[in-house]
């Protein structure tokens, strides 16, 4: 790498860390402040059009990167080349005219329609310079979709821009991807990324929680404009593949993608305005999962770091191996997705607007019983175990043989091992509760499908071709992907309610059986107020070790020690004593709560007879 990209990623750099700092000054003599409300996330005012340091740090540069004149010679046909012109130049055009509109909207509002109009002309401008996806054939089809991609991601960023250094960031962590990308592909895209990336780390520093300035939609819609129209740039180059092009951008932009997919949806069938803003972005639900708002962003970077890397692993392999990286990193996304869609948001009943029509019976069963999507995803983790194995088993010119004898085979396997699954039970368990029987279930059905599938492929192929090896590993990466996409439910489940503990501190004596029902009971009851913290137990063998995940903290007599350590408000006791044997256990207890002003509580279940004659 020579010097110049250096220079240009530390030229926006310092100029965006330069320039924010007297924008927020402005801003802050002038009243540019955004203010709490109740649909803002923020909860103190903040000087706002950070999105002006954004854009010139962005703009300075861009230049002397682009070649304004190519966009003329484009524009009246004096180009004989035929290509397209100068991505810098283009960019720096379209951005211009976006950051003019988000400017006057984050000192007027506008209403969402108009800044809609504005998004398309700038979009525009960009297929009409010849920019394109390149994922059809049919030019019109194709312009179409190029059209919707700008205008989608433009307004994806813009509705990620919901917490303190979210859009700043997953803009930095695509743009250093696409760096990475273009690197050895086409050398203007490639400074250009490093342009973006300069400009939005250095008004990171001051964006990042907690915030001291905010961008406002001169920054977000700048971003997602840049950024969109960057990612095109993949389609121009040589080594993209059909199938590169489709796959690269999307996972280049995964997080914005999911974010406006979820939120979008979901408020549609709640009733509620698209364009309407809103505590319900996956930014929030994370939040109300337990993470903090400095975990949550991290979380959301970590993920478009994976998903970035994804993608130029993908623009480096060939489209038989991409699969193979492709499906569990959509996978994971689309889990998470359903995560956190189950997370009640609103006050009221979700998909209220959908009541007393025709279909309703139709969405409730796909939003509430879930089996269709269920087995949708157990057909995407069948297909992917069946080509894995594949992939394991052969390599090289191999493989490209064989692959032919996966796609020949691949329709009775699916339909083998979904009519095993669904003849065992396997779609009548709940996977939040997934238990030691239904781990086993999971095995024989697995492995019953694979039996099926062999007998099948026998019947119909005379197992000409096929290789028993493949079977047993498909077999093994079967059974594992289906234990771990239902426990997965079971640990977001989990998760959910450890992280969203509160109350007073307590804690469980007695590190037995009735201890871990009380624990258990504590995570699945909020109405209980309680926070434990450990186990007290008399046994001594006992100290150290844990119990779903919560550790024994020591015996009753060191209760002096574990009470300073954890601030402890209270005593939760987990055994009985109907028959008299544990009395001088609870007579011990109850004299140490008494003493230290701490609460005591017994827990007990119990069938109590119904009086059917009342």
């Amino acid at each position: 790498m020579t010097i110049e990209p250096i220079i240009y990623f530390s030229f926006s750099l310092g100029l965006a860390a330069l320039l924010t700092p007297i924008v927020r000054q402005v801003a802050l003599n002038r009243g540019w402040m955004a203010h709490p409300s109740s649909d803002r996330w923020h909860k103190k005012s903040t000087a706002l059009m950070g999105g002006i340091a954004i854009f010139i740090a962005m703009a300075v540069p861009l230049l002397f990167v682009g070649d304004l004149e190519t966009v003329f010679k484009h524009t009246f046909k004096a180009d004989a080349t035929g290509g397209v012109p100068s991505a810098g130049a283009v960019i720096l055009l379209g951005t211009a005219f976006l950051f003019a509109v988000g400017l006057f909207d984050d000192f007027r509002s506008i209403k969402p329609h108009n800044k809609l109009i504005a998004q398309i002309l700038a979009a525009a401008l960009v297929v009409f310079l010849g920019f394109r996806l390149h994922w059809f054939t049919s030019l019109t089809l194709d312009t179409m979709v190029t059209l919707l991609w700008i205008v989608g991601i433009t307004n994806a960023f813009n509705l990620i821009d919901n917490m303190d250094g979210l859009c700043a960031g997953v803009g930095l962590v695509a743009c250093v991807a696409l760096a990475v990308l273009f690197h050895p592909l086409a050398r203007e895209p490639f400074l250009v990324a490093l342009v973006l990336a300069g400009a939005l780390g250095g008004f990171l520093f001051y964006n990042f929680n907690p915030a001291k300035i905010f961008m406002g939609d001169c920054g977000s819609l700048v971003i997602g404009f840049s950024i969109s129209v960057l990612a095109l740039g993949y389609a121009e180059t040589p080594s993209s593949t059909p199938f590169m092009r489709f796959a690269v951008p999307i996972l280049m932009l995964l997080v914005p993608i999911l974010d406006t997919t979820l939120v979008t949806a979901i408020r549609l069938l709640s009733g509620r305005k698209a364009s309407t803003g809103g505590r319900d972005h996956t930014s929030h639900r994370l939040v109300l999962m337990g993470f903090s708002e400095k975990s949550a962003v991290l979380f959301l970077y970590g993920t478009g770091c994976a998903a970035g890397l994804a993608a130029v692993i993908v623009s480096r392999s060939d489209s038989l191996t991409s699969p193979v990286v492709i499906v569990p990193v959509v996978t994971a996304i689309a889990l998470m997705g359903i995560y956190l869609s189950q997370l009640r948001v609103y006050p009221e009943k979700e998909f209220s607007v959908l009541r007393n029509r025709q279909f309703t019976p139709v969405l409730l069963e796909l939003t509430y019983k879930r089996q269709l999507l269920l087995v949708m995803l157990d057909l995407v983790l069948v297909a992917f175990s069946y080509y894995l194995a594949y992939r394991l088993r052969f390599d090289g010119p191999v493989f490209a043989y064989y692959f032919k004898v996966f796609l020949n085979s691949l329709p009775a396997v699916i339909a083998c091992k979904l009519l095993v699954f669904y003849a065992m039970g396997i779609y009548r368990g709940m996977w939040g509760y997934l238990s030691t029987n239904d781990v086993f279930l999971y095995v024989r059905a697995s492995f019953a499908g694979t039996l099926v599938s062999v007998a099948a492929v026998t019947l119909i192929y005379r197992f000409e071709d096929f290789s028993k090896g493949i079977f047993f590993i498909d077999a093994l990466l079967t059974t594992g992907l289906l234990l771990g996409v239902r426990g997965s439910f079971r640990l977001f489940i989990e998760t959910q309610n450890r992280k969203t503990l509160s109350g007073d501190n307590v804690v469980i004596y007695g590190a037995g059986r009735g201890g871990e029902l009380l624990l258990r009971e504590i995570l699945n009851n909020k109405r209980l107020n309680v926070k434990p913290v450990g186990f007290v137990d008399d046994d001594v063998l006992k100290k150290g070790k844990k119990i779903q995940g919560y550790p024994i903290l020591g015996t009753l007599a060191e209760m002096d020690r574990i009470h300073s350590q954890h601030q402890v408000g209270g005593v939760l006791v987990s055994f009985d004593d109907a028959d008299g044997r544990n009395r001088p256990s609870h007579a011990a207890v109850e004299d140490y709560c008494r003493r230290r002003g701490l609460f005591l509580k017994r827990f007990r279940i119990d069938l109590k007879e119904v009086d059917l004659k009342a």
